[in-house]
């Protein structure tokens, strides 16, 4: 192959780089699907979006009620330690009684009432025949000498009847009450423990999916730029082709290259917007909103992006097994257990109340009564109550509770070891993630490096358009692996500060919906990388090479 002189060439690139300029909206329509950022875009950094996201959290908002519903099963258990006091009122119309026809007697056998009635004074020493005669005379004064004036004042019969009563009962011995109240008291521990850990989970979605946008739009950006590489290429190829300095076969190379990179713009621009969609969501924000995230990715670790996120990593964690979130209410379980199976056994025990009953009542022959026509009633008791034989229902809440006990204990037991698994993947991930992040640090200077070689080189005519842009695109990949691994130690060392309130993970750490084709935690996954040099190689064969030169992570 014959290629004219590198001043020749470099005119020619410089002819081309017009052409380009004009046909610069054609580039635009490379992919469908527009960025996520337009001028009228919303200014999102990470503080902002760990702030909304408290806020607007589901989550959180149901374990805000966990919390609350306990604080209620704990009032409850209480309440069966003070008394129960209730108040009644009640009003009974009486339509017909068997009592009514004791006054009821002949009119013109009712004798006439005396005209000489005072008050009746009983005189034992008189005879019983002047007794009987005194007692006669002052009831004819008192009720014309009908025998229903016998039950005159009395309740039978009334038309009217009003009831006002306060009762009170106090448990004076139950051994139940104390088994259940421990056990209500677990169980708010347990709630309170998953509010901080929902909490401390929301850290790390609401951290990882933002870093997962952000390296989504690095993605983008190096998808587009090899795209714009690979048509460069193809316009040189043709040019070379058209003044006889290049064969057909570069030609159609040039432009199977420049195809092939087109379904890739296509992919990092859709793993772009379910990034930002998924950032979206977390944080209760309309999906057609646009938003511009603001927090840097590429250094994160060594400056952090959110001063939130610092203040949190700053702290020494600790990593000790029982202090776990998931130990804890592991523990809170055996102990609500216990509690339960303490209730169930003490039902054999006998149950002692004090109860008082306290009552006023009247019956007004018509209307509303006086306060002076109501009657007391006033009782005091004291109740025992001791089950002698329920059908052996008391056997089995305590093989139920037993039960329960046994398998809380095995649930700890795994969950203890669980925990310090766990421990250990978050431990070692960070560690990996840290060894990455340093790694990569010598590959941007290299890339650098190379890329101010190449500038040099075109601008004194020995080089080609192609090599520069090649490196251009070597140092942008160099700097997505920096942001990558950036991310994944940002990830990591949250995780490990968290890891006290983070619930457990067969992974180290619980995996997140971010970008497509990323993984959360300190694994990078290579496969946005290896397809993109694999471009690198169909587009130039001398790519290879250079990434292997410049210490590039596959």
């Amino acid at each position: 192959m014959i290629f004219p002189a590198p001043r020749t060439l470099a005119t020619a690139a410089l002819a081309l780089a017009g052409v380009l300029a004009l046909d610069r909206p054609a580039l635009a329509q490379v992919a469908t699907g527009a960025s996520p950022v337009t001028a009228a875009a919303r200014d999102l950094s990470l503080d902002d979006a760990l702030r909304i996201a408290e806020s607007q959290s589901a989550d959180v908002a149901v374990a805000r009620a966990g919390v609350q519903r306990a604080n209620g099963l704990q009032t409850q258990a209480r309440s069966a330690l003070m008394p129960q006091v209730y108040g009644s009122a009640n009003y009974t119309r009486t339509l017909k009684s068997q009592y009514s026809g004791l006054g009821s007697s002949a009119p013109d056998t009712t004798p006439a009432k005396p005209a000489n009635c005072g008050s009746f004074v009983a005189h034992p020493e008189l005879p019983l025949a002047t007794r009987l005669d005194s007692i006669d005379h002052q009831l004819l004064c008192s009720g014309g000498g009908s025998i229903g004036s016998l039950f005159s004042n009395l309740p039978f019969g009334r038309l009217n009847n009003y009831q006002l009563g306060l009762s009170a009962t106090q448990t004076v011995f139950d051994a139940r009450v104390f088994d259940v109240l421990r056990a209500a008291n677990s169980q708010k521990r347990t709630a309170e423990v998953a509010l901080t850990s929902a909490h401390a989970q929301l850290l790390v979605d609401v951290a990882s999916a933002y870093f997962d946008a952000a390296l989504s739009d690095r993605l983008v950006v190096i998808a587009e730029a090899n795209y714009q590489q690979a048509d460069t290429t193809l316009a040189q190829t043709r040019l070379a082709r058209q003044v006889g300095n290049s064969a057909e076969f570069d030609l159609l190379r040039a432009q199977v290259t420049r195809d092939n990179a087109r379904p890739v713009v296509i992919q990092r621009r859709a793993d772009r917007d379910v990034a930002y969609m998924r950032l979206k969501q977390l944080l209760n924000l309309p999906l057609d909103d646009a938003v511009r995230l603001t927090s840097s990715l590429g250094d994160s670790a060594a400056a952090p992006a959110s001063q939130r996120l610092a203040s949190i990593t700053a702290a020494r964690p600790d990593t000790s097994t029982d202090v776990r979130a998931p130990v804890r209410q592991a523990v809170e379980g055996v102990t609500t257990q216990r509690a339960q199976l303490g209730a169930a056994r003490a039902q054999r025990l006998p149950a002692i109340t004090l109860n008082s009953q306290y009552g006023r009542v009247a019956y007004p022959s018509g209307g509303l009564p006086a306060w002076s026509d109501f009657l007391s009633n006033w009782t005091v008791g004291i109740g025992l109550q001791v089950p002698i034989f329920v059908g052996f229902r008391i056997r089995g809440d305590e093989q139920v509770a037993e039960a329960n006990l046994a398998e809380a204990r095995a649930r700890l037991q795994q969950t203890r070891e669980l925990a310090a698994l766990d421990t250990r993947n978050s431990l070692s991930r960070m560690n990996a993630a840290q060894a990455q992040f340093e790694a990569t640090a010598g590959t941007v200077d290299q890339a650098n490096r190379a890329y101010s070689i190449a500038t040099v080189r075109y601008r004194e005519g020995i080089s080609t358009q192609t090599e520069l842009t090649d490196s251009r695109i070597l140092l942008q990949q160099a700097e997505a692996n920096r942001a990558q691994a950036a991310r994944d130690l940002q990830i990591a060392r949250l995780r490990v500060a968290l890891i006290r309130d983070l619930p457990l993970s067969t992974l180290g750490g619980s995996t997140q919906q971010g970008a497509p084709g990323q993984q959360s935690g300190a694994q990078t996954n290579p496969s946005a990388q290896q397809q993109f040099q694999l471009q690198q190689r169909q587009s130039q064969p001398a790519a290879a090479t250079t990434t292997s030169s410049t210490g590039t992570n596959p």
